[in-house]
């Protein structure tokens, strides 16, 4: 007996309904970029690892897919190196390649590869999937959708603010209420600087980045474990639990980080975005908040992250901004942000709240009855018709009985069916059966089509 076919952990199959629900999901993401004047791009599934390695810190490196090469891919690895059994060693030997991790990295390295082609400030939105080598769990997949905006070529911070009213706009769409979370890496790095450990700002951002999920006290003992000294953690613990408004917030922070130059760079610009985001009306609450760090290195500035507040789920949409990423790729003084929007989790918090509208599923809305190939024959300009009317149309293919056409229907939730028998050839009609009602009419095709189409306002 043949195995039961299985996927791997993580990754999921989607059926005609589901891909209704996501393109419902990608359809309205993809409409408020365009509002925002941002252009469709794609890239490969698999970058090099030259262009992948060392983007997302060394948390991130670890959770790369990498592919193994073509061929004899142990031909440049002896026999000792395999006895060593160094993981780490031998993927440099025997990979050169990897799944995407992100759409961000992959964007720099477009951007730099497409230099002379764009105009600048670009502002490019792409939606594909990424792959990660994760635990899964509950909200976090392997292979999952990502919906990036970005804006390369501008130092303006009305580009972050234009981002958070894409997030809201979006949200605000789904009818799914959001707090969304805003920091900045500079503040992050004074704090650093004020508290002694000025060498120490991935470790803390690593470990401050977890508070919500770990708490505090497990966050201490990272801190600790990164030999961050006892002092310093103490000196940490009232910045990260501060509370307030966020003007309240913003005042502490600022005599908090009065002696570090970048701190008080990164208070500045906070105040900015948070001023004019409170002119534009948004919908959905914004919280300045000392904890939110984004654990990838490349984030420099400005950093925000969405929560749904009705499900427990984790981080749903997050972003920042990455002056330094292109030039890793050869291309210095180009400045970047973005945000990125996760379809799978925001698809699971719309099953979760049944918030998605009635009409979202691309159903057939016309079902020919198949009697024989004599009435085939009639059927088929009719389909076209209706087809060219823009009307979803089915004709089923094969002459059985009429019980098992009409479950299909049903099975289909198919809400007209056209039925044409002799009588109704000869009449030079169709007889149309509303599946809903069960109320039958006979009409010609050109009030089939006028009913059919009424029907789809």
């Amino acid at each position: 007996m043949a195995n039961k076919p299985n996927i791997p952990k993580g990754t999921r199959d989607f059926s005609p309904t589901e891909m209704s629900k996501r393109n419902y999901i990608f359809n309205t993401i993809k409409n408020v970029y365009a509002l925002y004047g941002f252009q469709q791009i794609e890239t490969p599934a698999m970058e090099t690892l030259q262009t992948l390695m060392g983007k997302y810190g060394e948390e991130g490196d670890k959770l790369l897919f990498k592919i193994l090469n073509s061929g004899d891919f142990l031909n440049k690895v002896s026999d000792d190196e395999l006895n060593e059994k160094n993981i780490l060693h031998l993927a440099s030997k025997i990979c050169e390649k990897g799944l995407r991790y992100d759409l961000t990295v992959p964007f720099a390295r477009y951007v730099v590869m497409h230099r002379d082609e764009l105009q600048m400030p670009f502002k490019r939105y792409q939606i594909q999937p990424v792959w990660r080598a994760d635990r899964p769990q509950k909200g976090r997949y392997r292979e999952f959708y990502q919906c990036d905006a970005d804006i390369v070529g501008s130092d303006s911070l009305l580009n972050e603010v234009e981002l958070m009213q894409i997030i809201d706009n979006v949200f605000s769409r789904f009818g799914i209420r959001v707090q969304i979370k805003i920091n900045n890496r500079k503040i992050l790095s004074g704090i650093a600087e004020i508290i002694g450990e000025p060498t120490k700002i991935v470790d803390i951002t690593v470990a401050i980045d977890k508070l919500d999920k770990i708490g505090i006290e497990a966050v201490n003992k990272e801190l600790a474990y990164a030999r961050l000294s006892d002092d310093a953690i103490a000196k940490l613990q009232p910045i990260i639990s501060l509370n307030g408004t966020n003007e309240e917030k913003i005042n502490i922070i600022c005599d908090v980080l009065s002696g570090s130059e970048i701190g008080m760079k990164g208070v500045e610009e906070t105040r900015f975005i948070l001023d004019i985001i409170n002119e534009c009306g948004l919908q959905n609450e914004i919280q300045l908040d000392l904890t939110l760090a984004r654990g990838l290195n490349y984030y420099t500035g400005a950093i925000f992250e969405a929560k749904a507040i009705d499900v427990e789920i984790g981080s749903i949409t997050g972003g920042g901004r990455y002056d330094n990423l292109t030039g890793i790729f050869g291309m210095s003084g180009l400045s970047g942000v973005g945000i990125s929007f996760g379809a799978d989790r925001i698809f699971d918090i719309l099953n979760q709240l049944d918030l998605y509208p009635k009409d979202t599923e691309d159903t057939t809305k016309l079902l020919f009855i198949n009697f024989g190939e004599k009435e085939i024959r009639y059927c088929m300009p009719i389909a076209t018709k209706a087809r060219n009317a823009g009307i979803t149309t089915e004709i089923y293919p094969d002459a059985v009985k009429m019980k098992k056409q009409m479950g299909y229907a049903n099975a289909k939730q198919i809400p007209f069916v056209a039925i044409t028998g002799e009588n109704e050839m000869t009449d030079g009609k169709v007889m149309l059966k509303n599946m809903l009602t069960g109320e039958q009419q006979l009409l010609t095709s050109e009030q089939l089509l006028k009913v059919l189409s009424t029907n789809e306002k």
